[in-house]
């Protein structure tokens, strides 16, 4: 069975419901946490494929000049071998904004101020000969937590989904590295946790009670499209996905 890597850069965001959808889809996952003191690997050898989850850490130098987080830059250069190679790549908010800067993206704290709670994405056109974005609606429910954004895609990036407010919502670097904005892989208890001490919430004057209630209410329709997004994702990993169009086994397509 091919095995995952999976990068948890704060123990607040957890794989969740990702997780299952991934070892549904057959993928077995090597969970490391850096913030808990694991040592990242060297290289990507023996990994079939690289999962890269968010955090309250910022993807960009601190005042001082450090990283955000001591292994960052050890985890960015893991992100230019995974594009290098070729192994399939999911990084979730975070994990979107360390790929970009690890392939002279630009990172920074979003001039349009935080998003919080549920929202939707529009798919854009590229997204139509994207192997995982083509079966993906064209205006999808998603969930946002993050007050930095992507402002500037690396070079090369094919832009898959966007937002009014946040232009850069979804990339592909290569063919085989995906980069999303938002959250997929939150549950509604991971959701109330996020809110029950959340500085965010309180700086936009949100209800807490209110977000997770809107968060909850979303979760079916998150999940009627992203389980499938993670599939296929799995059986490109798994060699199983043969291009942008066909597969060799039965997935979960939604509308199919």
């Amino acid at each position: 069975m091919a095995t995952a890597l999976v990068i948890e850069n704060d123990p607040s965001d957890e794989l969740g419901r990702l997780g299952e959808w991934l070892t549904e889809a057959g993928l077995e996952l090597w969970v490391v946490r850096p913030h808990a003191g694991d040592e990242l690997p060297a290289d990507l050898e023996g990994y079939a494929a690289l999962v890269v989850l968010g955090g309250a850490q910022q993807a960009y130098p601190l005042p001082d000049g450090s990283p955000g987080a001591p292994w960052f830059p050890a985890l960015e250069g893991l992100l230019r071998k995974a594009v290098r190679h070729r192994v399939p790549t999911l990084a979730i908010c975070l994990g979107a904004q360390l790929l970009a800067a690890a392939h002279a993206g630009q990172v920074e704290r979003s001039p349009s101020g935080p998003e919080v709670g549920p929202s939707v994405v529009g798919r854009r056109d590229a997204a139509e000969q994207d192997p995982l974005f083509r079966y993906v609606p064209l205006i999808p429910d998603v969930l946002q937590w993050h007050s930095d954004e992507i402002t500037e895609l690396p070079h090369g990036a094919t832009l898959l989904a966007a937002s009014t407010r946040y232009p850069h919502q979804a990339f592909r670097l290569g063919d085989r590295a995906w980069g999303l904005q938002f959250h997929i892989e939150c549950d509604s208890a991971q959701i109330a946790r996020w809110a029950a001490d959340s500085t965010v919430l309180t700086e936009l004057g949100y209800d807490p009670e209110l977000v997770v209630a809107a968060c909850d209410a979303v979760m079916a329709d998150i999940e009627e499209v992203w389980q499938p997004f993670a599939a296929r994702f799995a059986a490109l990993a798994l060699g199983e996905l043969d291009d942008g169009s066909a597969s060799r086994r039965s997935l979960p397509l939604l509308g199919h």
